[in-house]
């Protein structure tokens, strides 16, 4: 897919990776909407993006909620026409312990929070995107849209106290083959990109110590990925027409210790 004037959307684009493959996108010619939680932060990168010549909107996203999914994809598409790229960024991490210091048991509370946002949450953007794409003209090789979401190498060497996000980003994985088959015969093609350990914001804020502790984990290169490399991968999923129904490890070799 030729990006140029395409309608993209973005999720969790106010920060980190998925403010990377938004600005990625802009400059690869697309109309980007940015979805966030946080519509402060997601303004701020769309209007930095607008000051740079780039198509940006931003826009306020629950993405586990269907009423505010669908609103924000009204709202992408009114300004920017039928989207046919969704980047699947948006989700929570954290980790706990089945059994707490206390000796009680994990609060199923938190469980269900994690899985309804990384799992329900990239699963309802995918439906409500499809539904949409079906209906628009076919381009070249008949592709009518693409997607890219986000699990993490968690699903496959998760840590200890990781079972709600493992679960989570395994999940994604899952779905990625049977999603790419199924929505096949509308032309929409469905990867998923599965992250190492990246400098992201929030990683950033540990102490030094801990960062080049975790970047010694990888085997090569000796360094945290960086946002604008999963950002590169993400487009050219999108540009690669024969890549369908792929999880892709992008982590440096890097294969999670128990802890």
């Amino acid at each position: 897919m030729n990006l140029e004037y395409q309608a993209a959307v973005v999720t969790g684009a106010g920060s980190g990776l998925g403010e990377a493959v938004a600005r990625a996108l802009a400059r690869a010619g697309a109309r980007v909407a940015l979805l966030d939680i946080n519509l402060d932060a997601a303004t701020r990168v769309a209007a930095d993006m607008r000051q740079q010549g780039g198509h940006a909107l931003a826009l306020r996203c629950d993405i586990s909620d269907a009423d505010s999914a669908t609103a924000a994809l009204d709202e992408a598409a009114a300004a920017h026409g039928p989207t046919r790229v969704l980047m699947n960024i948006a989700g929570v991490g954290g980790a706990k312990r089945i059994i707490q210091r206390d000796g009680s048991a994990a609060p199923l509370d938190d469980f269900e929070r994690t899985l309804r946002i990384n799992l329900l949450g990239t699963y309802n953007m995918v439906r409500l995107m499809a539904a949409r794409a079906a209906l628009l003209e076919p381009m070249e090789d008949g592709e009518r849209g693409v997607i890219v979401n986000t699990a993490s190498v968690a699903a496959f060497d998760g840590q200890v106290g990781q079972e709600a996000y493992a679960a989570s980003k395994a999940g994604i994985a899952g779905m990625t083959l049977p999603l790419a088959r199924d929505l096949a015969q509308w032309g929409i093609r469905v990867c998923t990109i599965a992250p190492g350990i990246f400098a992201t914001p929030l990683l950033k804020e540990l102490p030094q110590v801990v960062q080049q502790s975790l970047a010694d984990a990888i085997p090569f290169p000796k360094r945290l990925g960086h946002p604008d490399e999963f950002a590169a991968l993400a487009l050219h999923i999108a540009s690669n027409g024969h890549l369908n129904g792929e999880v892709i490890r992008l982590d440096g070799a890097l294969r999670l210790a128990p802890r």
